[in-house]
């Protein structure tokens, strides 16, 4: 089986089409072809700096990385997706970094990692010179303008000028077992870093074609799309589907306002681009960006896909998207840092469910124990699972890797810790995540299960489910609600609307009302903040 390389697929659909646009951002229209140099060029300044690729994979454990390890703490942006190529071209691995931790979580970030180089944008100068001393590897900084106009970090070089000293010539040939890190969002744990080999991320994460052969077939499925980003970078959703984009032989649209999900930004580069994919991230950015449509009008007529990923998109929502534009096609993408791509589910005018997935190849449940692969109709509550070309495991931690990624008869899954149940037709069910199951008087509650039978009622505008522990049920289900501005509502409306779409053992014992859900830039709901929120002490 042929293996490639993320850079070496780039330069060569760059090949084909070198004065096209490649990444609009602002008024920065970069086509394929200064891509290609920009990237050239700062994996050379990589090279000269000492960084790239020490210990071969074949001498290494699974767990481990003889590379060195680039920290990506950025905002969206050209220079975010130009650092990831030009690391993978150079042989450094890059990793993606929570723009919004303080430097406490920062310094765990950077020590976990073993970073030895950094681009960072200058409003996170001051929190990353708080914890120089105490990450000691961290050795090359490459520092990136921003509105907030701060100087250069001691020791740092400004991104344009490590560019404008660098050679444009070509880098010499990386490796299919090069790395790609993906830290975990650690919204219920710390994060974890996901160690893929570069040719399994190229086509599980990169959605690269898994029918190509040879290089000249895989540029010959690069039939382009114009693809608009709005979630953070930073997490898996947002860069995946550009690299996606750039394996398509597309051009990538980053927001102009990238700190936040800004609505009217949003739909005026889809009307004014002519965009045709739009990746969003559930209910979290589905809800800004239909009130916006509400209140103004958008030519939105060449969107042919929307596409949510990270977080479900609910039904009613989708409805709605469809009433503006009957001829829309919904996207649900259903992955994980550990696994990569999973499940797909199309929804269309008069069939716009959410949930649930048709099972596609390499895609299993696993039972309770993780024993055997439930069959359809089987009626049990198992773990979504799939086998295949999977990700190595954790950076540093051989207990988790073998946790996550079980061999069953001879066969090694990844078991990210979604509960499903496998239908008599081979639909896939979703139930939720494991790590946020309540158990209520010894019933398994899925906390998003509950979130998407409360969303629908008109006066809800956000909602967020956790358990607090409780003398009579041992931990009972309590629903953390934002209301849309001037609403009022009841517990026993909210219930009865809940009470459409799950069984009432399921419902909420309680509502806590707040001005504002917290969530992840991504979209992904913070069920540590939950958790506080309903149960303080």
């Amino acid at each position: 089986m042929n293996e490639f390389t993320v850079g070496e697929i780039h330069e060569a659909i760059a090949a084909t089409r070198p004065d096209e646009e490649c990444l609009v951002f602002r008024d920065r229209r970069l086509t394929w072809s200064e891509i290609t140099e920009r990237t050239r060029r700062l994996g050379n300044y990589l090279r000269s700096r000492g960084l790239g690729c020490h210990t071969e994979r074949s001498r290494l454990a699974p767990h481990e990385s003889g590379q060195d390890h680039l920290a990506i703490y950025l905002h969206n942006g050209n220079e975010y997706l130009e650092s990831m190529l030009a690391a993978f071209k150079s042989r450094v691995v890059p990793f993606n970094v929570n723009y919004r931790y303080v430097a406490e979580e920062l310094v765990y970030l950077l020590n976990d990692s073993s970073a030895t180089a950094i681009v960072f944008h200058s409003s996170f100068a001051t929190t990353l010179a708080q914890v120089r001393d105490l990450t000691p590897k961290l050795d090359v900084l490459i520092q990136v303008p921003d509105a907030s106009n701060a100087p250069l970090l001691d020791g740092a070089v400004w991104y344009d000028d490590a560019l404008a000293t660098s050679s444009s010539e070509p880098l010499p040939p990386s490796s299919p077992d090069d790395l790609y890190i993906l830290y975990t969002g650690g919204t219920t744990g710390m994060p974890k870093g996901v160690m893929w080999r570069q040719a399994d991320a190229l086509t599980e994460c990169f959605a690269g074609s898994r029918e190509a052969s040879s290089i000249p077939e895989f540029v010959a499925a690069a039939t382009g799309r114009r693809a608009l980003i709005p979630p953070p970078f930073m997490h898996g959703a947002g860069h995946w589907l550009s690299f996606g984009t750039w394996n398509a032989g597309g051009t990538v649209f980053v927001p102009s306002v990238p700190e936040r999900l800004d609505p009217v930004d949003i739909w005026t580069i889809v009307e004014r681009e002519r965009i045709d994919f739009l990746l969003i991230v559930g209910d979290a950015f589905g809800r800004p960006l239909l009130d916006e449509l509400d209140r103004n009008s958008y030519d939105i007529s060449s969107l042919a896909v929307l596409i949510s990923g990270g977080a479900a998109l609910s039904a009613h929502m989708k409805e709605e998207f469809l009433r503006h534009h009957p001829t829309l096609t919904i996207l649900d993408g259903l992955g994980s840092s550990e696994a990569g791509g999973q499940l797909q589910h199309l929804s269309t005018g008069g069939n716009a469910s959410t949930g649930t997935f048709p099972l596609a190849p390499n895609n299993h449940v696993l039972d309770e124990n993780l024993a055997r692969i439930v069959q359809p109709g089987d009626d049990h509550v198992g773990w979504l699972a799939k086998s295949g070309r999977l990700a190595l495991g954790y950076l540093g931690d051989p207990d988790k890797t073998a946790r996550t990624y079980p061999v069953i008869d001879g066969i090694r899954y990844v078991v990210p810790g979604d509960r499903a149940v496998l239908l008599a037709d081979n639909t896939v069910e979703l139930r939720g995540r494991d790590s946020v199951t309540i158990n209520s008087g010894g019933e398994k509650i899925f906390a998003e299960e509950v979130e998407a039978a409360i969303k629908p009622h008109p006066s809800v505008f956000d909602c967020v489910v956790a358990g607090r522990r409780s003398e009579r049920w041992g931990n009972e289900v309590v629903a953390v609600v934002q209301l849309r501005p001037g609403s009022t509502v009841t517990h026993d409306e909210l219930n009865a609307e809940a009470a459409r779409h799950i069984a009432r053992y399921k419902l909420p014992k309680d509502y806590v009302f707040v001005e504002q859900i917290v969530r992840s830039p991504s979209g992904k709901a913070d069920y540590r903040w939950a958790k506080s929120v309903v149960d303080p002490t």
